[in-house]
This record gives C-alpha cells, sequence and structure tokens, in this order.
C-alpha cells in the first residue's frame, strides 16, 4: 500500500521530521502528559497494546518501559520517522513490534489489541479520516478494550482559543476544537465515554479521552 500520498508529516513538511522530537520536548510537558495516558490505559501483563501513529516512538517505548510483559505495537504511516522510532527502540532496548500502515486502514485482525492508545495524530486527519480510523480501533479492539486518546481539544481560555484560530487554518482540527471528537467515538461502537483531564499547552488545549468498546456485542449505550 502506498501512504506516502496519504497523510501529513510529524511538523508538516518532512524536512522538519527530524526536528520533531526536540521541538515536542522544549515546547510540551510531553513526559507528564504521555505518562498519564499511559497510567490511564491501565495496561496489564500480556496484554497487546497499540500506539496508533506512533511517530518517533516516545509512548511506545514508554509504554514498554512501564510494562515490560505488554506486546507493544506502534503504527504509522511515515516510514522516515519509523526509521527513527526503530532507532530510538533499538537503544532503550526495548521490544517492541513498529508497522507501516494508515490508522484508517489498519493491517491487524479483529478483536487483535486489549488497548489501542493515540497522541496528538487525529487532529492530522480529515473528519471522514477520523471517523474511519474510530471505526478501526473499535475492530481490533477485543470485547472490553480500551482506546484512550490525547489530542487538541475544545479551547478552555483567551490564549486556547487564539491558537485554536491559527490550529484549526493549518491542520485538521476543526472537529477537535468543536469537540466532536466523543460523538464520532460513540458512531463508531465505542461507549463508556470520559473526559479523563484537560490541559493546556503552547499549542493551546489538549483532552485526554477514553472509551471502551462493549464487553458482549449484544450491549447497547
Amino acid at each position: 500500500m502506498d501512504t506516502t500520498k496519504s497523510y501529513i508529516p510529524a511538523l508538516g513538511l518532512r524536512w522538519l521530521t527530524p526536528l520533531y522530537d526536540p521541538l515536542i520536548h522544549r515546547l510540551m510537558r510531553e513526559d507528564v502528559l504521555r505518562e498519564r495516558l499511559v497510567l490511564e490505559a491501565d495496561i496489564l501483563p500480556g496484554m497487546r497494546v497499540l500506539d496508533l501513529g506512533c511517530g518517533t516512538g516516545t509512548l511506545a517505548i514508554l509504554v514498554k518501559r512501564s510494562h515490560v510483559l505488554a506486546q507493544v505495537f506502534g503504527l504509522d504511516a511515515d516510514p522516515q520517522v519509523l526509521g527513527i522510532a526503530h532507532s530510538k527502540a533499538d537503544r532503550a532496548g526495548a521490544r517492541i513490534t513498529l508497522d507501516q500502515g494508515l490508522a484508517y486502514q489498519l493491517p491487524y485482525p479483529d478483536g487483535w489489541f486489549d488497548r489501542v492508545l493515540s497522541s496528538l495524530v487525529f487532529h492530522h486527519l480529515t473528519t471522514d479520516q477520523k471517523q474511519q480510523a474510530l471505526n478501526e480501533v473499535f475492530r481490533v479492539l477485543q470485547p472490553g478494550g480500551k482506546f484512550t486518546i490525547l489530542d487538541v481539544g475544545v479551547p478552555r481560555g483567551v490564549y486556547a482559543g487564539l491558537v485554536s484560530q491559527i490550529i484549526r487554518r493549518t491542520e485538521q482540527a476543526g472537529d477537535n476544537i468543536k469537540g466532536l471528537i466523543p460523538m464520532m467515538m460513540k458512531q463508531a461502537g465505542l461507549l463508556n465515554i470520559i473526559e479523563l483531564e484537560h490541559f493546556t499547552s503552547l499549542f493551546g488545549s489538549l483532552t485526554l479521552h477514553q472509551a471502551e468498546k462493549p464487553a458482549q456485542p449484544s450491549d447497547e449505550s
């Protein structure tokens, strides 16, 4: 599958990709945000965990370090960032599986994962791609599995409101800013959708959400 024209590079331009890790580390509370995401995911030994849109592998490596008995997978469309992720995982001694693919066309069987995590990916996707990606998350989760996502959210405060206007023009973040992600999760079949925490960052408001796949096919919201 040719993904080269189907995604936006991490910083919008491929030549900026090597700068992604140092910029995010300097400009955001990366460690705090991702550690909270991993904590809320409630990962148990032996679980299969997918970092959806893994980028340079920071979150996937954190999951493996925190849960050494988990089977950790990372997926991203960009071969350049996957190369960086491979190098980082090797240096960290983290045995994770890194796959190339699109968030809305996951190359995994139904019910393959116990947990799916996503950090700062969905605001890169179009509305249709977001919904397709959430449908795919539902498909690859086991019954009772959890999806935990940190991404651009509804702006809170004057500064976040101003930043959201810029992000809306430079990214596909309109659905996030309007607060539509929970509704789209529900449309995909996910239930028990909750907002766990809200963060203010240099890039505006970020929200941590979690949802579950029904434990039984007949469950309804």
